[in-house]
């Protein structure tokens, strides 16, 4: 299968970058290097571009409905310009997808969906869809999606808008002038923990406010940012990543997912997540800190002192901002309490971790 590009691949290649296929996708996954990107995001601030990811317009008198069947979430509480993490529940007790879900207005939705599932997404939910009055639009391949991410995003950003970046709540958004375009969604989100705006812009619009941004970015020292960065930083924040820590055949209960999980309405699963959470599940995702000096890598065994398995990690890496390696991974349930020992098989050697409370990094 080809790899498609983001609009802006010329500008990534003019840049520099590295790039590398991604979610069936050209993109950049660095320009200098990992590490003084993720610290450019953690303490000043860079601009991503995520392009890749999907969008979907839902619209119509059934638009909400339809979202109320086919994700976990309870979007009957959004209101105008207010952003939700939710997911799809599969059917068969795993996840379709994690997405967002924007309320443009009481008859129009906005999903925002992971690249590498914009096919499996659109046809699940078109799949539900019959039941309900409405009109859906895959717009995924019209609109670029920046991510300005860092403490000084929106002080790089103010002077491109009218909105008031400063006190806009977070997982709010605005639909505004921007970089001199008009209906620019401005959203206070994040895959980073750092603070900032996902910026979603059309297409044939997107490399006047790409250059704009870096314009404006420039007395705070902004910086284009790719991939490798994105999974340090989303890893520091224990934010899950669709592929890796969760999938078609994990239980969202399972993956710490039940704060999203709301038995206000009847969705798909609805059942069987209610009697996994009041059961109890035998398996736990969690976040761990090794003890010991190593990199924790996805798939490597966990075990117990004995080195009997008792789950596998599912993302790790060297934590750039604590100088030590982090984890995701699934355990035991009996394993899952922070604090409690468990080790990292890395090539036939134990070396010693400890679950801890994520965030990994504190803000």
């Amino acid at each position: 299968m080809s790899l498609k590009q983001v609009p802006l691949h010329h500008i990534h290649q003019q840049a520099g970058a590295k790039i590398v296929p991604f979610a069936g996708f050209q993109m950049p996954v660095r320009y200098s290097s990992d590490l003084d990107e993720h610290n450019t995001v953690r303490n000043s601030v860079g601009i991503f571009d995520v392009s890749h990811m999907g969008e979907f317009i839902l619209k119509g008198e059934g638009a909400l409905d339809l979202i109320q069947r086919v994700s976990a979430n309870d979007a009957s509480v959004l209101f105008d310009g207010k952003v939700q993490y939710s997911y799809l529940p599969n059917g068969r007790g795993g996840i379709v997808d994690d997405l967002l879900v924007y309320r443009i207005n009481e008859l129009e939705y906005m999903l925002v969906v992971n690249a590498s599932n914009i096919e499996k997404d659109w046809n699940w939910i078109s799949q539900h869809a019959s039941d309900y009055i409405l009109t859906m639009v895959n717009v995924s391949d019209d609109m670029c999606l920046f991510a300005v991410q860092g403490p000084l995003a929106a002080k790089a950003l103010q002077s491109l808008t009218e909105a008031d970046l400063d006190s806009m709540a977070y997982y709010t958004f605005e639909k505004t002038d921007f970089a001199g375009c008009a209906n620019v969604i401005v959203s206070a989100t994040g895959y980073t923990g750092a603070g900032g705006f996902e910026i979603y812009v059309s297409s044939h619009q997107a490399e006047i406010v790409w250059k704009a941004i870096m314009q404006a970015g420039e007395p705070y020292g902004i910086k284009p940012i790719g991939l490798g960065a994105r999974d340090t930083l989303r890893l520091e924040m224990g934010y899950n990543l669709y592929g890796n820590d969760i999938t078609d055949e994990t239980s969202p209960i399972e993956a710490g997912l039940g704060w999203v999980t709301k038995f206000t309405h009847p969705f798909i699963d609805a059942d069987a997540l209610k009697a996994q959470k009041e059961q109890g599940v035998p398996r736990k995702l969690v976040g761990f800190q090794l003890l010991d000096r190593g990199v924790p890598r996805g798939h490597y065994e966990l075990t117990d002192a004995e080195g009997t398995p008792i789950g596998e990690v599912t993302s790790g890496t060297q934590s750039p901002t604590l100088g030590k390696g982090v984890g995701l991974g699934y355990v035991q349930t009996a394993f899952s309490k922070p604090g409690s020992e468990i080790f990292v098989n890395v090539r036939g050697k134990l070396l010693k971790a400890q679950v801890v409370k994520l965030p990994f990094v504190k803000k």
